[in-house]
């Protein structure tokens, strides 16, 4: 990576804490990722993004910010792109997935809450996320009781606005989410000076449904016997998907994907013939959260598809391109949001019911039901899910885990077992 010192500087960053992080990236990510045999050779892009992930990417951001331009940082799939886009903003998924800063998040937390709210909050706290750095403003939203109250904190640090999401799917929630999505567009619209007309917005829905198609065809070579890409790969360029440059990252992924579909025609696969097929489904996994992917996959088992934030959540369903008027395209645009079957709405027979095909439609052995640690809406929902999982014949565990090390371990010695038992 180039040396961006200045730029961080610049950022107000905390450069000796920061260069910790920047020491122990590259040996993580080496040991998951580079020491796989036969990965795709489109997985080089990915390679380069990360070598370069609080660099290039980060130049791109100030670039767009001295030409006048905005960043809006986001952490949950159900604040609308589109927008975002729409404005002249850039929007990038902030840092959540490592421990490094969950000490910094538990100077203003208690311990006893998610580790992914208190990662996020550490790394604003600690100076040392340029993503977050960069942010003009930051989009929250109530998914949960604990980001709900860390948004207040949040906002004494950085200008930090909340979308209330419904927790129920009625018709008049549906009104409601498409109320929040229009205030939404007023506030973006004061913060980058720019209108969000009828035509910027339509050709940033049309972007987002590009973006998603990328990965949904991503997805479907996940669906071969003979599997031609890591679920470990295929989880990094779903998680590289929230802060890429777009039209980057589709072209990207589709060329990755020319090639998956060349692999699979001649058999080239990452799996051994009998290698059990793994759906995981869960909370989400932000960089640098590999932990699960990688216990088993090198349990001798493939992982084949997410059902979470980070996996078929962001991508399953397209915003209807009909609509040309302002409420038309907004209607489209809660309708499509609110099909995603996260673990905050009740009642969520619809997750349930999402698994359960996914978990045919991928051939998968087994779901591993991961939840982060103190992630109470997961947590409680997995007796239901588990109940309609057992009754459909599809073999499932619970792993609760957060993001140390401490307990790796007991982590593979479960999957190993769980993976000897559905071979049974």
């Amino acid at each position: 990576m180039a040396d961006y010192r200045e730029l961080w500087q610049k950022l107000g960053m905390d450069l000796e804490k920061h260069d910790v992080l920047c020491e122990v990236l590259p040996q993580l990510y080496g040991g998951v990722y580079l020491s796989q045999e036969n990965r795709p050779e489109g997985m080089n892009y990915y390679n380069f993004v990360v070598s370069e992930v609080h660099g290039l990417r980060i130049k791109e951001l100030d670039d767009h910010k001295q030409q006048g331009g905005k960043v809006v940082g986001t952490f949950c799939i159900f604040v609308p792109d589109e927008l975002i886009l729409a404005a002249g903003a850039i929007g990038v998924g902030l840092c959540a997935g490592s421990q490094f800063w969950i000490e910094d998040g538990e100077r203003v937390l208690p311990r006893n809450i998610c580790p992914l709210v208190k990662a996020f909050t550490g790394a604003k706290l600690s100076g040392t996320c340029p993503y977050f750095q960069s942010c003009d403003m930051i989009i929250g939203e109530t998914t949960c009781d604990a980001k709900k109250k860390a948004w207040e904190i949040l906002d004494e640090y950085v200008d930090t606005y909340v979308m209330d999401l419904p927790q129920m799917k009625r018709e008049k929630d549906y009104k409601k989410w498409a109320e929040e999505i229009y205030d939404l567009k007023d506030k973006l619209e004061k913060l980058t000076g720019n209108t969000i007309t009828e035509e910027k917005l339509h050709e940033a829905i049309k972007l987002c449904n590009r973006k998603r198609k990328a990965l949904q065809r991503l997805y479907n070579a996940r669906k071969a016997l003979n599997v031609p890409i890591s679920g470990k790969d295929a989880l990094l360029i779903s998680q590289i998907a929230f802060y890429d440059n777009p039209e980057r990252f589709i072209e990207m992924t589709n060329k990755l994907c020319d090639e998956l579909e060349e692999r699979i025609e001649k058999g080239i696969s990452i799996n051994k013939k009998g290698d059990k097929r793994i759906l995981i489904s869960g909370t989400p996994m932000a960089v640098p959260n590999w932990k699960i992917h990688h216990i088993v996959e090198t349990s001798g088992a493939v992982v084949v598809a997410e059902e979470t934030c980070t996996g078929t959540r962001y991508f399953e369903n397209l915003v209807d391109e009909t609509p040309t008027t302002m409420d038309g395209m907004i209607n489209a645009l809660a309708d499509r949001y609110l099909k995603i079957n996260c673990a905050c709405f009740t009642p969520n027979k619809g997750r349930e019911e999402d698994i359960i095909r996914l978990a045919k439609e991928y051939r998968a052995d087994g779901v591993i039901y991961n939840s982060l640690q103190f992630c109470h809406t997961y947590n409680i929902e997995y007796a239901k899910v588990e109940k309609a999982l057992k009754e459909a014949g599809i073999p499932v565990i619970f792993i609760e885990s957060d993001y140390s090390n401490d307990d790796i371990g007991q982590i593979q010695t479960r999957v190993e077992a769980f993976l000897e038992m559905i071979g049974q």
